[in-house]
């Protein structure tokens, strides 16, 4: 009897032990699917939270995958270009996406900047972009696009945000205009000014004591300042709505600046500066030391060829080189040249006192200039630095500085170069626009046209 309480306990704790187990798992179960349910309410909520927010941002939103096709277009990029998002989604972003140039032509689709994104797997920003929206208007843009990248950095799509300028660009041509407009006009009497005081100073014109020959000097030397300004006003005007003349041709950056070295020395001489002219620096930023070779006393150059308007980028360089030579109390001002297989660098650096750090970045902007005792006396219009940006930019160059207070400054100008087949076939098709020219120029002479002579007693 004892043996059957012993058995029939041991099978009692085990159904024990067993619904112990199994309220357990089902515990456990239990707990899991609300676990899972957690998670899954969350990616609901999280989902649910990235659509208002996208939904809330006025810029255009745009998803595009590796597939080129548009995945997400937000309530922005419905407002700005028409398209519907039902519509946009699942479609080839360039039935969608289309831009203009500034004649207003579509641009062809590798021009755009979604497939530079796509082609270099870089960020880029236009600041300029002109888009054709659903209307068939061209509308100016602001347009960011970043690259999407897996973990072997293979792009896997991209995101585009873009915002309509149009009312903003409207307003900077109305003041860009003003300011043209109103710089030409006034250039006309401070000119008739500027020559009368200068007529009152010359001393085979007029006769002034001293004192009033102080007065008319200053007054001079301010309407020159003056005209300078109207002359800046204007130039910057044009520089920003593309109205800025430039006729580029092939230019062999090493002959070129080492001339102009020649030419510029002698403002530096009037302050009693150094001046050197440097080819080939291996400190140079940016760019590989240039290879030179040498047999004997024989040194072999490389040919550094730039696609540029000589007038305009000499306007640059003799820019920064006379600012050198005024913030310049002492020492040297060297002008160089130096570059690798695809840029050109020219560079101005100086002994002079230096820019502080806080100054770098805001040196290009309109009318800035670093506030200290130097800058208030020698003066400047504020637009020198700002103009010289938009020139290297207007050929796909950039410019900047790198200074140290009291060490002195160093600017840099970087342009594209061009290869020596490139150089040659630019050159030959240069050659033949001037000769069919000047064909043209003959054959639309009248040959009936009798030129006229010189009358009797007429001076030709």
């Amino acid at each position: 009897m004892q043996q059957i309480f012993i058995i029939g306990g041991g099978i009692v704790l085990l159904v024990l032990v067993a619904v112990v187990i199994l309220l357990a798992k089902k515990r456990k179960a239990n707990k899991g699917a609300n676990s899972t349910n957690r998670l899954a309410s969350s990616l609901q909520n999280e989902k649910e939270k990235s659509a208002i927010i996208l939904g809330a941002i006025q810029d255009g939103v745009v998803l595009i995958d590796d597939q080129q096709i548009i995945r997400h277009f937000n309530q922005g990029a419905v407002t700005t270009t028409g398209w519907a998002r039902n519509e946009a989604e699942g479609l080839d972003w360039r039935s969608v996406l289309k831009f203009t140039d500034t004649k207003g032509e579509e641009l062809p689709a590798e021009e755009t900047p979604i497939a530079k994104v796509f082609s270099s797997g870089k960020q880029t920003r236009n600041d300029s972009a002109n888009m054709l929206i659903k209307s068939g208007t061209s509308i100016s843009t602001s347009f960011s696009v970043s690259p999407l990248a897996d973990s072997a950095e293979h792009t896997t799509g991209l995101v585009a945000v873009f915002r309509d300028v149009s009312e903003e660009r409207a307003q900077e041509n109305q003041r860009a205009e003003f300011i043209s407009t109103a710089s030409h006009e006034m250039r006309t009497p401070v000119a008739a000014i500027e020559g009368y005081l200068s007529l009152a100073l010359n001393d085979k014109v007029a006769t002034i004591d001293g004192r009033a020959k102080g007065y008319l000097e200053k007054a001079h030397s301010s309407t020159q300042h003056l005209g300078q300004l109207f002359q800046d006003l204007l130039t910057s005007a044009k520089a920003e709505d593309g109205r800025l003349v430039s006729h580029p041709s092939v230019v062999e950056m090493g002959s070129f600046i080492e001339q102009l070295a020649e030419d510029l020395r002698f403002s530096a001489e009037k302050k009693g500066l150094f001046t050197e002219f440097l080819f080939g620096n291996s400190e140079i930023k940016d760019a590989s030391h240039s290879a030179t070779s040498t047999e004997g006393n024989k040194v072999v150059r490389p040919l550094y060829y730039v696609n540029v308007d000589a007038d305009r980028v000499r306007e640059v360089v003799t820019n920064i080189f006379d600012n050198a030579c005024k913030y310049t109390a002492e020492g040297k001002v060297s002008l160089g040249l130096t570059g690798n297989d695809g840029v050109v660098q020219v560079y101005v650096r100086d002994t002079g006192q230096g820019i502080p750090a806080e100054d770098l970045p805001h040196l290009f902007q309109k009318f800035y200039r670093v506030d200290n005792s130097a800058t208030r006396t020698i003066g400047g219009t504020g637009l020198g630095l700002f103009i010289c940006r938009k020139i290297v930019e207007l050929y796909k160059g950039r410019i900047w500085v790198e200074s140290e207070v009291g060490k002195g400054s160093t600017f840099y100008i970087n342009l594209p170069r061009l290869s020596l087949q490139r150089a040659e076939q630019l050159m030959a098709a240069e050659s033949n626009a001037q000769v069919t020219g000047s064909a043209n120029t003959t054959a639309a002479k009248p040959e009936n046209l009798v030129t006229p002579t010189t009358q009797p007693g007429a001076t030709a």
